[in-house]
């Protein structure tokens, strides 16, 4: 038997809430009744399907000889998951405003953000979905409302032909015996640099400075993802140190600041000032289509502002929080992981929590009676979002952005 072949034999593992039905068809056609009772009782078995425990060695022996016909599904959070993760796999995660509007009920969509590879599973093209989380190896100690149990409930309403385990031990098991199946990024160290750019051959013209950005605690630009950097202007004067990166497009979030290789790079200039009253938020959601464009053709960006610790941090903060629909917290202390010095002004992290609430609940405003986002030009809609102790407007002119007095607040039917 292959270990695939074994893995499926296995005895399984009965979980608190999985109580195994097995259903005889009725011998006859015409008892209505019967066929009924046993309609009723194959969807309780499809809903409260066997799910089997595998054991690290054989998920190893399946990554090694037949990964393509496995579908690997991480529920741990979203840091944790871009930290260090099991080669292939894919993260689940779920808001907390998702959880509770889905009353345990989560659809395929939500469980397999990846289209390709819902596609695959509902095509039948795997014989096996392994769901893992930090360190589980019973099912019985898992909370119902989990991660991982939502998306094992979603699998065995409609398994495709897919049989479903879970991970003895989940990661820290898995990745303590076989590392060597694990992709973990470790926070970069950076580039070593010269306290001096003039000195540099493929550095900026020395007759101009980079906004005069110190260069306190700067190190190297950071990787937040494969396909994004984080830095300060100083770092975007360095061509040497981008074309080591690989970097092919700039985001430049300052007014002052200049494109210094207009003519080897891509640039996007997002023009604002690191100021109370500065409208960052309203340029959201043009960042991340740039970021993705490059990322869709293969390139890489990075994004600075003068120090690279307020107005380009911002922009990464925002685009890991749609891309990934993670809370501000989260990505907060992933991006700080990575460069310590991060620091979005008071007014910044007001406008990524209403963000926060844009991309975690689209359909809240509606249910809580307050008006929906309207994307028009910049400096021209008022219009509101959400319930805030302070009406504060999406996208305003300059000139009339009020200070924002305190982070938002949901309305407490969302």
């Amino acid at each position: 038997q292959s270990s695939l072949e074994r893995a499926v034999t296995a005895p399984a593992k009965r979980g608190r809430d999985f109580v195994t039905s097995r259903a005889v068809l009725p011998r006859s056609s015409t008892d209505s009744y019967l066929s009924t009772l046993l309609s009723s009782v194959c969807r309780l078995a499809m809903v409260n399907m066997e799910i089997s425990g595998m054991d690290c060695s054989t998920m190893k022996a399946l990554l090694a000889d037949r990964a393509h016909k496995l579908l690997i599904l991480d529920c741990r959070s979203f840091f944790s998951f871009s930290s260090a993760h099991i080669l292939g796999s894919s993260n689940v995660r779920f808001s907390t405003i998702v959880k509770r509007r889905a009353k345990g009920s989560m659809g395929l969509e939500h469980i397999i953000p990846n289209e390709e590879h819902r596609a695959r599973l509902i095509a039948g093209l795997y014989e096996a979905v392994v769901l893992l989380d930090d360190r589980t190896y019973e099912l019985d100690t898992i909370r119902k409302d989990s991660t991982m149990m939502l998306a094992v409930s979603a699998l065995c309403r409609d398994p495709r032909g897919s049989r479903i385990f879970f991970l003895k031990g989940g990661y820290e098991a898995f990745s303590s015996e076989y590392p060597e199946f694990c992709n973990k990024c470790s926070p970069p160290t950076g580039l070593s640099l010269p306290l001096s750019a003039n000195s540099v051959p493929g550095s900026a013209d020395s007759n101009c400075t980079p906004c005069g950005t110190p260069l306190y605690d700067q190190g190297g630009p950071v990787e937040i993802l494969p396909f994004l950097y984080l830095g300060s202007a100083y770092h975007a004067s360095r061509k040497d140190m981008l074309d080591t990166l690989g970097i092919t497009a700039l985001i430049n979030v300052s007014a002052n600041c200049p494109n210094h290789f207009e003519g080897h790079y891509q640039y996007k200039s997002i023009p604002v000032e690191d100021s109370h009253k500065a409208d960052i938020s309203s340029w959201f959601n043009e960042a991340i289509d740039f970021i993705d464009s490059v990322k869709n053709n293969g390139g890489r960006v990075f994004v600075h502002c003068q120090a690279g610790i307020s107005r380009s941090a911002t922009i990464c903060l925002a685009y890991l929080m749609r891309t990934n629909r993670v809370k501000l917290d989260e990505a907060f202390e992933f991006v700080k992981q990575r460069r310590s010095i991060i620091s979005p002004n008071f007014s910044f992290m007001g406008q990524l929590l209403q963000f926060e609430s844009q991309v975690l609940a689209p359909s809240c405003s509606a249910e809580a009676g307050s008006p929906t986002i309207s994307v028009l030009d910049r400096g021209t809609s008022t219009t509101t979002v959400f319930n805030f102790p302070v009406s504060i407007p999406v996208h305003p002119a300059a000139s009339s952005l009020s200070y924002l007095q305190s982070p938002i607040t949901t309305s407490p039917s969302c």
